[in-house]
């Protein structure tokens, strides 16, 4: 199957998408890979929804990724005596260790890291913001506030804390129960959540040792400040517009999109948009024309992928909403601006022949109008380095590896083929011609650019280029 973009689409899964039929839906709508979202579910459900996934990958006969996306610490006040107070601006509140039934005075925080990190001046966000508060004291085992934004506050509401380093661990231990579980079963990626650090990544790559790429999701303000750090440690970026909205001026969220993508691109490492894309889709058929443009924009950008969460997890319209991303996709990668927009940003390669036979590669497949851009790769990194360089023609890459053609759905303009490694030069061509044209990439008489390592089938080599013409046998 041709995909008519270079942007790929990766779909939540959730109750609303749980079933083999849902799922080969929004595979024929347009998702390219998928994401468990370790939150929700037990690891049974969890398990049936890969094996479900699978079912359509060999049902359709073309990789499919997953992702697992990790919970990450979660913040809580406690419960209340009445089951909510009413704040005001200006009102003092205290929160403390106490575990006593919260009142209209005080609640309990049982989160002592929290208290442990606040300074006075500080702010601290409750209920996802809608409720904001600024430190004026700190005691033993309480933070004395001053409500500056009030409303309603119930039974164990969500704490962040935007502007304190807290003292954590990289993974919770259900983070870690959950990894084991989800690299067991096999997930192509695993998505941090919570990182403040580029050694919070470190440590979360060495418990992943290798088994699944790993992504790190930069929804702290802490980690926009360390993005350079993280970009180099992590194999992809996310942006997660949604806690990052909460502890950040929401002015400041699309500067800081642009900051997480122009970090990842420079590295040549994949970049995903989430959050709230087509929200209006989880209860509309059709979406906002905003939101639309917000789609829109992350392609322009040059992300690698955009993600559906509520949407196609427990929304009323999954399949409409991976059709829209599907149908902006492909129509913004046609607009006239798009080009000049997505070249605004080209990594400069590295003194190395692999980083100098792809930029080649695509300086000769436009001069040629080349049908294709072929990589062999059995790491998947020739690949990488391909889509990094945001080539007009399609990159189709060939590699003997399931689990690296898994892991490349999400990367731009990537699209992954199984089959033997070559053994010479003339088979590595050969196969080249075929799949090409036997996958509708090219037609008789068109040229292919075709890269690989020699020796062949080792990792990172990338050091061949080859012009091939495909012929009427092939």
């Amino acid at each position: 199957m041709r995909l008519s973009r270079s942007i790929r689409i990766l779909a939540t899964l959730g109750p609303a998408s749980s079933t083999p039929a849902m799922i080969r839906a929004l595979y024929e709508a347009g998702a390219d890979a998928f994401r468990l979202n370790m939150s929700h579910g037990d690891h049974g459900q969890i398990a049936a929804l890969y094996q479900a996934v699978r079912g359509v990958e060999d049902a359709a006969g073309r990789p499919i990724g997953i992702l697992a996306d990790l919970q990450g610490p979660k913040f809580r006040v406690g419960a209340f005596a009445e089951g909510r107070v009413v704040l005001h601006e200006g009102d003092l509140f205290r929160l403390d260790l106490d575990n006593a039934p919260g009142t209209q005075r005080r609640a309990s925080l049982p989160h002592p890291e929290i208290l442990a990190a606040l300074t006075p001046g500080q702010r601290l966000l409750l209920d996802d913001g809608k409720i904001r508060l600024r430190v004026q004291d700190i005691g033993d085992g309480y933070a004395e506030t001053v409500v500056m934004v009030g409303g309603a506050l119930s039974d164990r509401k969500g704490v962040n804390v935007p502007e304190a380093l807290l003292a954590l661990p990289p993974l919770t231990d259900k983070d870690r129960r959950d990894l084991a579980f989800a690299l067991d079963l096999g997930v192509d990626w695993i998505a941090q959540s919570f990182v403040q650090s580029a050694a919070d990544v470190a440590a979360a790559r060495d418990a992943v040792d290798g088994r699944a790429g790993l992504i790190a999701k930069i929804e702290k303000p802490q980690a926009l400040r360390d993005i350079d750090a993280i970009a180099d440690i992590a194999d992809a970026l996310m942006v997660a517009r949604g806690d990052l909205g909460v502890e950040m001026p929401v002015e400041d969220v699309p500067g800081a999109q642009k900051k997480i993508i122009d970090a990842a691109r420079r590295r040549g490492k994949l970049v995903v948009v989430a959050t709230q894309m087509l929200d209006s889709m989880v209860k509309s058929p059709v979406p906002t024309r905003a939101e639309v443009s917000d789609v829109a924009n992350a392609v322009f950008e040059g992300a690698d992928a955009v993600m559906l969460s509520a949407e196609s997890a427990a929304g009323e319209f999954p399949v409409e909403a991976v059709t829209v991303m599907d149908r902006v996709g492909a129509k913004v990668e046609t607009d006239p601006h798009y080009r000049s927009y997505i070249d605004s940003i080209r990594p400069m390669p590295e003194a190395t022949g692999a980083d100098a036979i792809t930029k080649a590669a695509r300086q000769v497949a436009e001069t040629l109008d080349a049908a294709a851009i072929v990589t062999y790769t059995t790491s998947g990194s020739t690949a990488l380095r391909a889509a990094r360089e945001r080539p007009t023609a399609p990159i189709l890459v060939l590699t003997p590896r399931i689990e690296t053609a898994r892991r490349l759905t999400i990367g731009w303009g990537l699209h992954g083929f199984i089959g033997e490694d070559a053994n010479n030069f003339s088979d590595m061509v050969e196969k080249a011609r075929r799949i090409a044209k036997q996958t509708g990439f090219a037609r008789t008489g068109d040229f292919i650019v075709v890269t690989a390592g020699d020796p062949f089938g080792t990792p990172g080599r990338t050091n061949v280029l080859r012009i091939a013409e495909v012929r009427e046998e092939d």
